[in-house]
């Protein structure tokens, strides 16, 4: 048996925090968890920020963070994971970017870093401990992650060009 290594571990510890971090999110967004707003509360949130039918928008983000946090931290389906951790986190960078880079003012710079890592797992892969290496990484092939991360930043575009058209009309 092959032994583990070090980024096994790392991968690990960057799968379960972002994962869990994502996952939290969308508790707050869907459930109300964590002192969250819930859906409604998010979906007023939503449209305070440019989107139309804020709820439905709540819900997909929510959807996406749930799901992919749980598959990101788990290592199952890792391409969905990173596929839905660079869409969800590329609109949220979106939403923040007019508010410049660091969080402290609102911007950017949490929302890009969470993609970036969760994008980052993707392409590298969920190591040792996960359950796409049990599996024999039946949902994780090269070809899936190309198609995965692509479709996500195509999705992420249309929903980004939806919301500047919004603010426009404003």
């Amino acid at each position: 048996m092959a032994k583990n290594t070090a980024r096994d571990y790392a991968v690990l510890a960057v799968r379960l925090g972002v994962g869990g971090t994502l996952f939290a999110h969308g508790a707050q967004k869907l459930w109300g968890a964590f002192d969250g707003p819930g859906l409604e509360g998010a979906g007023v949130a939503f449209e305070e920020m440019g989107f139309t039918d804020g709820q439905k928008k709540a819900r997909i983000a929510a959807f996406c963070q749930i799901g992919g946090g749980a598959l990101l931290a788990t290592g199952l389906a890792t391409p969905a994971a990173a596929a839905a951790t660079l869409g969800t986190m590329a609109v949220a960078s979106a939403v923040h970017a007019p508010n410049g880079f660091f969080s402290l003012n609102g911007g950017y710079e949490y929302t890009a870093m969470l993609g970036l890592v969760g994008t980052a797992v993707g392409i590298a892969g969920p190591g040792k401990f996960s359950v796409d290496h049990v599996s024999g990484d039946a949902l994780n092939r090269p070809w899936m992650r190309t198609v995965a991360l692509t479709s996500a930043a195509v999705a992420a575009a249309g929903f980004v060009a939806g919301l500047r058209k919004n603010r426009v009309e404003r």
